[in-house]
């Protein structure tokens, strides 16, 4: 596990419930926000991150959890998410104090980073 230092501006933390519990959050600083919010929004030039740009990135955040339980179904895991929560920077008491990171390099956009922290649920049956 990684340490996470809380070095973003931004973290869209989503819960996990079911045969995995815990937490994924998407850390990203204001710049890399303001972009991606940018582009879900067809390109239309932002200057700052405003509420329907937190909106947007909010959304991000539940798009990529909800695609990737769909995966986790589809492999048997039974996973359910709550509502993505946008955590300022000033914000990051949640959960996630230790985690294992992810960092994603987006040409033209940024660092976008993938904060993992869960454990199986007693009601998983793990086959090797």
């Amino acid at each position: 596990m990684l340490s996470w230092s809380g070095a973003h501006d931004f973290r869209i933390q989503v819960g996990l419930t079911g045969q995995l519990s815990g937490h994924v959050a998407f850390g990203l600083n204001e710049d890399v926000a303001i972009k991606m919010a940018s582009a879900m929004m067809g390109g239309f030039p932002l200057e700052a991150l405003d509420t329907i740009g937190e909106s947007a990135i909010s959304e991000l955040g539940n798009m990529i959890s909800g695609n990737a339980t769909t995966l986790m179904y589809n492999q048997g895991l039974r996973v359910d998410i709550t509502p993505p929560q946008l955590l300022v920077s000033s914000d990051h008491s949640g959960p996630i104090n230790q985690a294992m990171a992810v960092p994603l390099i987006m040409g033209g956009i940024g660092r976008f980073d993938v904060l993992m922290h869960f454990g199986y649920s007693d009601k998983v049956s793990i086959v090797s």
